[in-house]
C-alpha cells in the first residue's frame, strides 16, 4: 500500500489513540486475575491484537467490543488452547509472554514475523540455561518448556525493559520471593515504572529496594479490574511535531501526569523553542521557530524517527546519541532514516549510537519513499512531506497497522491530504 502524502497547512484538533505499552499491561493483567476485568479505550493495532489472542490460547476468556474488552482471567496455566503462539511483529507480546507461558510445564512455541525473532532474546536464554530449562530459538521459532523458578536474576539494563516487565508479570505468582539487580546503565526505567502501575492497579505490589535493585514478593494474585488506558504519548509525538513545524494542533486524550517515557518529547520541543500549552484533556502545540539542540535517546527510543524530523526541519544542528537500540527495532531506524531523509535532501550523517541532522526550513523530494516495513518509519516521513514543498509518496505504509491503523485517517482530520493506493 502506499500513501501520496501533499504539503498542507493543519488545523483543528485530534485524538490521540490509547497507549499501546499500556494497553498490552492492562491486557496480560486482566487476563492473570481470577474474575471479570474491563479494560477500556482499546484500540486494535496488529501488536494489541497479537497478545489478545496468546491471552486467549492460555486460556482467558477476552469478550472484544469496539472500544473495549471484557476479561474472565486464568490462573490454570494448564488449560492452554494451543501450544504455538503467533506474536506476529510485536516484541512487547514476545518479551512479556516467555516467562508467563513458562509456567504451563509443557513446550510452547512462540512464531514471529519480519525481524522479530532476529531481535535480541539472548537475556531469556540465558535465564532458562541457567534453571536448568530448555530454551530454543532459530530464525523460524523459540520453543521453551519448563517454569521459571523463584530467586535471583541479573538483566542488563540496556538491551531492553521489556524483559524486566516479563519478569514482572511472573514472578510474583511463584511461592518464592524473588529480586531482580540491574547492570547499569538502566535504559527505559519509564516503561518499568508504566509496569508497576498496572501490576499495582491489579492487585499485585513490587517495589523498587533501590534505583537497580526490584523486590518482588512471591504468592501474590491479580485481582480483576476496570481499567482505562491513557493516551499514547509515543503517538502524540507524531502529531507534536507536525503542530510544531507546520501549524498549531490541541491533541487531546492525553493524561497530564503521565508515566511514560516518552512523555519527555514535550520538553524536547520546549528546548527546541516551542511553546507547548496544557488544555483540558491534552495539549496545544503552537507552531514556533525551532533551532538545533542535543537529544539523549537512551529512556525515549521509539521517539527516535519522529526527532529526526524535528531536527531537519530546527534551524542549526541536531545531536541525537545514545541511539544505538534503534537498529535493533523493526527495520535498522537510524539506517532507515538516512536513506530516506536523504532523498529529501536533509544533511544527516549517523555513527552506530547517534545521529546528526543540520536543519533547514525548506524541503523537495523528487523520489519515492519506502517505509522499511516499519510503521515508525512511514508515520515519520508523512509528517516530513506534510510540512515539505513536494508532494511525495511512500511505498509500504500497510505497516502503520502494527500500532495506529488510524493514522492516516487522523492526518486527513487535521488537514493533511492524503491519498491512499492500495
Amino acid at each position: 500500500m502506499k500513501a501520496t502524502i501533499y504539503p498542507s497547512v493543519c488545523k483543528k484538533e485530534v485524538t490521540i489513540p490509547p497507549s499501546k505499552s499500556m494497553s498490552h499491561r492492562a491486557i496480560i493483567c486482566a487476563c492473570l486475575a481470577k474474575g471479570k476485568s474491563v479494560v477500556s479505550n482499546i484500540a486494535y493495532s496488529d501488536d494489541t491484537k497479537a497478545t489478545i489472542e496468546g491471552m486467549r490460547q492460555l486460556g482467558a476468556n477476552i469478550t472484544e467490543h469496539k472500544s473495549h474488552l471484557e476479561i474472565e482471567g486464568t490462573s490454570d496455566f494448564s488449560r492452554l488452547n494451543h501450544a504455538t503462539i503467533n506474536c506476529k511483529e510485536s516484541g512487547s507480546t514476545l518479551r512479556f509472554f516467555i516467562p508467563i507461558f513458562s509456567f504451563c510445564n509443557q513446550e510452547v512455541t512462540f512464531l514471529g514475523e519480519n525481524r522479530l525473532l532476529k531481535r535480541p532474546q539472548a537475556i531469556y536464554e540465558t535465564i532458562f540455561q541457567k534453571q536448568g530449562l530448555t530454551y530454543e530459538q532459530t530464525d523460524s521459532h523459540i520453543k521453551i518448556n519448563g517454569s521459571l523458578q523463584a530467586g535471583e536474576y541479573t538483566l542488563d539494563g540496556n538491551v531492553s525493559s521489556q524483559f524486566i516487565t516479563g519478569l514482572l508479570f511472573a514472578l510474583p505468582l511463584l511461592n518464592g520471593d524473588s529480586t531482580i539487580h540491574i547492570k547499569p546503565p538502566f535504559e527505559s526505567r519509564s516503561y518499568v515504572d508504566l509496569t508497576l502501575q498496572v501490576l499495582e492497579d491489579f492487585g499485585v505490589k513490587v517495589m523498587f529496594l533501590d534505583d537497580n535493585t526490584i523486590f518482588i514478593q512471591g504468592n501474590q494474585t491479580y485481582q480483576p479490574c476496570n481499567y482505562t488506558v491513557e493516551g499514547d504519548f509515543s503517538q502524540f509525538a507524531f502529531f507534536a511535531v507536525l503542530g510544531a513545524i507546520n501549524n498549531d494542533i490541541r491533541c487531546l486524550g492525553m493524561k497530564h501526569n503521565s508515566l511514560q517515557g516518552d512523555k519527555v518529547i514535550l520538553s524536547i520541543l520546549k528546548q527546541c523553542g516551542i511553546q507547548v500549552d496544557e488544555i483540558e484533556n491534552g495539549y496545544l502545540i503552537h507552531k514556533g521557530k525551532l533551532h538545533g539542540t542535543e537529544i539523549d535517546l537512551s529512556n525515549c527510543p521509539d521517539l527516535g524517527p519522529i526527532l529526526t524530523i524535528l531536527a531537519m526541519y530546527a534551524k542549526g544542528t541536531t545531536k541525537i546519541y545514545n541511539a544505538g537500540r534503534l537498529r535493533l527495532k523493526e527495520s535498522d531506524r537510524i539506517e532507515a532514516m538516512e536513506t530516506e531523509l536523504k532523498k529529501i535532501g536533509v544533511p544527516i550523517t549517523t555513527t552506530e549510537d547517534t545521529i546528526q541532522i543540520t536543519g533547514d526550513a525548506s524541503y523537495h523530494c523528487t523520489q519515492q519513499l519506502f517505509a522499511h516495513k516499519d510503521h515508525r518509519i512511514a508515520m515519520s516521513l508523512a509528517v516530513a512531506i506534510a510540512c515539505s514543498n513536494q508532494i511525495a509518496t511512500i511505498d509500504g505504509v500497510e505497516c502503520v497497522n502494527k500500532s495506529y491503523p488510524a493514522f492516516f485517517e487522523d492526518l486527513q482530520k487535521v488537514g493533511v491530504k492524503v491519498d491512499i493506493l492500495n
